[in-house]
């Protein structure tokens, strides 16, 4: 079913993480525009972590926590996208949807499109039902003890539908909160090609588009880039990805012309295989989906078309994860340079700890970094660069991080750093210190029924 009569549908996508390139939405809009017919944007900006902050920024202020490059992003394309009647999608919301949706409205009237309707998709928030301590944690998180810490909040993984409906009741511009990522781009296609809540067929292609076009420039050459290894054109100019779609569940991942990346069969494999557990049964809210069949062919350049993929029922549960004020995070960051440079930097991490041994502060965990000799894939015993036997380093940097029970503890901690300016080892300069609150989460299921949504679509001007 197809109530629009377009049998292809093009769907761009404009950021894949709070913090993405702000420049990179207006190739895509542009592309899609010159493109002609149907299409859609949509913007993932949520993470796990991200919600959680916002969550605390709300608490700060009651109109924060929501995603705070909304009116940076929107501002350059707002006007052309109402003019083309494509619609703006995204989970910006965080964890103050309504925020967002003001924040919409007044960049709208700003630019004079008082009429622009915003839709704001409500419901996530389940902070209520995981305080009642009714739900039981998912699977992988058992035996994550949580009594300790204070709850911050707890939102649900919403789907498509509400999206697709707010759609369908004309919003040029759709606000959410949190979302599955391969909805943002399922609404669209819903709306457009007609499908069924059931269709799982259909759905599953939806959710391929999704899956590969979510994180945006991943897709493109971002994160794929090796260079020497991995080349790709025009890194500082990487184009974020185009999905285009047929009635029939055609799939082609492409990019705008011009920009730098490539799409090629390499980095849609690479992006079709990102963060699934398990390929044969990707649980999502509106369809479980299964890539084993999946194919891919080169179509041309940066044309990739991908084919075979299937779709089973959706789970009876939504995933909701809960963010906890956890214990604090103490980071010191100092530098050693000239000759012995290592000698005197593992020094310097040993003074580092027995400092903390001597002055008995609330530390729960303290590990030593010398960044360049294996700190990314040590541990907290430092056994790779207490190991190491390579060429003499010109410089290092020294890092001390600790998990503590209070801030002040983290707080004095770190200033263990600051205090070896003068009681340190020779050459030693450049201390940095940062104190901040860790955010621990947990992952439950929610029955689907215990998480109603409400729509509602409004014109900017009965909204800002």
């Amino acid at each position: 079913m197809n109530p629009h009569g377009m049998s292809l549908f093009r769907i761009g996508n404009g950021a894949g993480f709070s913090g993405d390139r702000l420049d990179a939405p207006i190739p895509v809009l542009r592309a899609l525009i010159a493109a002609g017919g149907p299409a859609a944007m949509f913007f993932e900006t949520l993470a796990e972590r991200t919600i959680a902050l916002a969550q605390l920024e709300r608490r700060r202020d009651a109109e924060a926590g929501y995603e705070p490059m909304l009116e940076r992003l929107l501002a350059p394309i707002l006007r052309d996208a109402a003019a083309h009647r494509i619609p703006l999608l995204g989970n910006w919301g965080a964890a103050n949807p309504p925020a967002a949706a003001r924040a919409v409205a007044r960049l709208a009237m700003a630019q004079g499109l008082p009429g622009l309707r915003i839709g704001l998709v409500e419901g996530d928030d389940v902070t209520a039902l995981v305080a009642a301590g009714n739900l039981a944690p998912h699977e992988a998180d058992v035996g994550l003890e949580m009594g300790q810490w204070n709850l911050v909040a707890a939102n649900a993984y919403l789907g498509a539908e509400p999206l697709a409906e707010a759609l369908a009741r004309g919003a040029d511009v759709v606000v959410a909160g949190r979302t599955s990522d391969p909805a943002l781009a399922i609404a669209p296609l819903m709306h457009h090609f007609g499908w069924a809540a059931d269709d799982w067929a259909a759905l599953a292609v939806g959710a391929t588009a999704g899956h590969l076009l979510e994180c945006g420039s991943q897709v493109t050459g971002g994160v794929f880039w090796d260079p020497g290894f991995k080349d790709i054109p025009d890194p500082a100019n990487i184009g974020f990805p185009i999905a285009e779609v047929t009635a029939e569940g055609g799939l082609v991942i492409t990019k705008p012309a011009g920009t730098g990346g490539l799409v090629d069969l390499r980095t849609v494999k690479e992006q079709l295989l990102y963060e699934l557990h398990d390929p044969a049964a990707y649980l999502t809210p509106d369809v479980v989906l299964d890539i084993t069949g999946v194919t891919l062919a080169q179509q041309g350049p940066d044309r990739v078309a991908v084919a075979g993929m299937r779709g089973h029922p959706r789970p009876a549960t939504l995933k909701a994860t809960a963010c906890f004020e956890g214990s604090w995070l103490g980071e010191g960051e100092v530098s050693l340079a000239g000759p012995n440079a290592l000698a005197r930097a593992r020094a310097t991490a040993d003074v580092l700890l027995e400092r903390l041994r001597i002055r008995g502060l609330g530390v729960l965990r303290a590990r030593v970094d010398l960044i360049g000799l294996g700190a990314v894939h040590d541990s907290d015993q430092g056994a790779l660069w207490r190991g190491h036997a390579g060429a003499e380093p010109e410089e290092i940097r020294v890092r001390l991080a600790v998990e503590a029970t209070s801030r002040d503890d983290a707080d004095q901690a770190s200033r263990e750093v600051l205090a070896l300016l003068c009681c340190g080892a020779a050459g030693t300069g450049g201390a940095r210190l940062r104190v901040s609150p860790r955010i621990l989460t947990r992952s439950h299921l929610v029955p689907r029924e215990a998480v109603p949504t409400r729509v509602t679509v409004l014109p900017a001007r009965e909204i800002a």
